[in-house]
């Protein structure tokens, strides 16, 4: 195995909107950090890469999804897959950062030693070629979906389906539905972009569901933010519009959280302005209530105008066995079928998969807790970045690169290398996960490989934006939890 080029000062795994977004911090606040960025796959974009199915678009708002030192320009603020992968090639060239970035490397391993004060990571090329990488600090920006093995539900029967069988994450090229018949198995955000998306020129598309899933509508291009993007700079119209829909998110969680039942009835209220008074009620009727899991966003109503113009319909119900020729429900309805879509969920993978070790000793990160929503007790030099499961992935990148640069720039100025949230073994936290009142069934499934979180800073993750933003600016450095010291001197210190 050859070391290639070590050390660096920050190894950035995944080169996706974390990914791009930590490098693009660390360009503007640490310009002597010398860095680079470890990609798997063939080309930037990471989840936006991935997913190339029929519709692909954003589940946010483009003015949150956006990073807060990059504008989003254009006028649709929920946005297709090609132009948000658009939006992050013009950051990595804007910000130079597209010569740190090392594509086709895949990360097998990540071995911190504690005498030289570095880790080593072990990467795996297409080719099968192993080779080696070392840098002072580790940065995991490698999202949360696993990208080689999403969700298996366990259909009964599905083997002798007759016809094709797609799932959402390996979408295949040329893909032929023009007038077949599509059951898209799930009521996710997934399936609700691609029911209306196929019936441009699928026979019928039936999105079959085990259980209803919240919506909310919204117009796709946003009229006070392109508005204002006409009166104002594009930076100050920018903030504006991100701070109003950060407002806007937060004012819609906490009514959900405080007053379900009304929540309830002004999106039913929305379905009868879509759909008409006669809708059938229970196909949208969850058995949780709204933000128990991430409500699904449908952009100007594309949804509910297949469904009102018979292109697509909704079929709710378990399973009893897939035939030769469609899908066998409980209670005797048969939905014939040429094509199955199973966008049935994804599966959570913490930390990229990557085998993470202390001088050769595994490390499980459900056993330590989260410091400062990114670095984790005990564990030197190390960061990941896991989003906002009730706001935009991207809110979180800034926040936590921001704060990361302030550490790295006060290090330099201590004369130190090594920073570690140290935590004792009698530490008393209460663990209180912000993941717990989440019930979506990938959290669910993964709840044993998530770290742990107390209920008050630094030792947790949070999903309160507005207040992770207040605490991460403003907490000290050196706050007496975080533990400096440097490698060659073998010792560490409470302060520089």
């Amino acid at each position: 195995m050859n070391e290639i080029d070590g050390p660096f000062d920050v190894l950035i795994v995944g080169a996706g909107i974390s990914g791009i977004g930590m490098a693009a911090h660390l360009q503007a606040k640490c310009p002597a950090k010398r860095f680079a960025i470890l990609e798997r796959r063939e080309r930037l974009g990471g989840t936006w890469d991935l997913f190339r199915y029929p519709g692909v678009r954003s589940d946010s708002d483009m003015y949150t999804l956006g990073y807060e030192f990059e504008p989003w320009r254009e006028e649709r603020s929920i946005a297709p897959g090609d132009t948000i992968l658009d939006y992050l090639d013009m950051v990595v060239d804007d910000h130079d950062i597209r010569r740190h970035i090392r594509l086709g490397q895949k990360v097998l391993s990540a071995d911190w030693d504690s005498a030289g004060g570095l880790w080593t990571l072990r990467l795996e090329a297409e080719t099968g070629k192993v080779s080696t990488i070392s840098g002072r600090f580790l940065f995991l920006g490698s999202g949360y979906y696993d990208y080689d093995d999403p969700h298996d539900a366990d259909i009964p029967g599905l083997g002798a389906f007759g016809g094709q069988i797609v799932h959402p994450q390996f979408w295949p090229d040329g893909l032929d539905f023009d007038g077949k018949r599509v059951v898209v198995i799930g009521s996710g955000a997934t399936a609700v972009t691609l029911v209306p998306a196929m019936t441009e020129t699928a026979a019928h598309v039936t999105m079959l569901q085990r259980t209803p899933t919240w919506f909310v509508t919204r117009p796709s291009r946003d009229r006070i933010a392109n508005m204002l993007n006409r009166l104002l700079p594009a930076k100050i119209a920018y903030a504006l519009s991100r701070l109003k829909n950060i407002l806007m998110g937060q004012l819609l969680i906490t009514r959900s959280r405080n007053q379900p039942e009304a929540m309830k009835e002004f999106l039913h209220g929305q379905l009868a302005e879509q759909l008409g008074p006669d809708y059938n009620r229970a196909d949208f009727s969850p058995p949780y209530n709204p933000w128990e899991q991430r409500m699904c966003l449908v952009p100007d109503g594309d949804f509910f105008r297949a469904l009102k113009a018979e292109k697509a319909s909704i079929a709710t119900g378990r399973i009893a066995t897939v035939d030769a020729t469609g899908i066998a429900l409980v209670g005797g309805q048969h939905i014939d079928a040429d094509i199955i879509i199973t966008a049935t969920g994804l599966r959570l993978a913490v930390g990229g998969k990557i085998a993470v070790s202390l001088d050769g000793a595994p490390v499980k990160l459900a056993e330590h807790f989260y410091y400062r929503n990114a670095m984790f007790s005990n564990v030197p030099n190390f960061a990941m970045l896991f989003g906002y499961l009730n706001a935009s992935w991207t809110l979180r990148v800034d926040i936590v690169a921001d704060w990361l640069c302030r550490l790295f720039n006060q290090m330099d100025k201590w004369g130190v290398d090594v920073a570690t949230p140290h935590l004792a073994p009698d530490h008393g936290l209460v663990e209180n996960n912000a993941f717990d009142y989440f019930s979506s069934g990938y959290i669910k499934r993964a709840s044993h490989l998530i770290p742990k979180s107390s209920n008050t800073p630094p030792w947790q993750i949070s999903m309160d934006y507005r207040s992770d933003r207040q605490e991460m600016r403003h907490a000290p450095i050196d706050d007496g939890v975080l533990r400096f010291g440097k490698a060659s001197a073998g010792a560490s210190t409470s302060s520089a």
